[in-house]
């Protein structure tokens, strides 16, 4: 652990946004990962877009991108970026009855863009689970992490 204590309270307990307009801007970048586990026959009905709802796998990358976009209004404390790259990949994974998804996103700013990755990572999860509920209420979202930051003060931070 780099930080001792928590930023988004101020020195009396209050929460509060943190001041970043004192940081210099830099290029920034945010990895996560995360699955989705759930039946072989649901697997299936993704991997051939025939799922009820259509392409699956289509809906839930747009679903990630503009949930990365929307960030700000749905972590309280968390800044409006202007994100200048998003991407959402997902892996079907037949062996494990599972999707994964990896999300990037980049921003040249003054703030770091952790959780606009961790929270495309999340919608696009969700989104899969949505889709094919109707086939398979059990679907089990999991391991939801951060791999990978860049950028900032703090400089480059791996996952181990």
């Amino acid at each position: 652990m780099t930080n001792q204590t928590l930023t988004h309270f101020d020195s009396t307990g209050r929460a509060h946004m943190v001041d970043v307009g004192h940081k210099a801007e830099t290029a920034r970048v945010a990895r996560a990962a995360g699955s989705i586990f759930m039946q072989p026959a649901t697997l299936a009905l993704i991997r051939s877009g025939s799922a009820k709802k259509g392409d699956v796998i289509g809906i839930a990358r747009i679903a990630a991108i503009q949930a990365s976009k929307r960030t700000g209004e749905l972590i309280p404390l968390c800044h409006p970026i202007a994100l200048t790259r998003v991407a959402a990949d997902f892996v079907i994974d037949e062996a494990q009855n599972a999707v994964h998804c990896e999300v990037t996103a980049e921003c040249f700013g003054k703030t770091g863009v952790e959780m606009e990755a961790l929270t495309a990572l999340s919608v696009g999860l969700l989104t899969i689970y949505d889709m094919a509920k109707a086939v398979d209420r059990g679907m089990r979202i999991d391991n939801i992490r951060l791999l990978e930051k860049s950028g900032g003060k703090s400089g480059h931070w791996l996952a181990e």
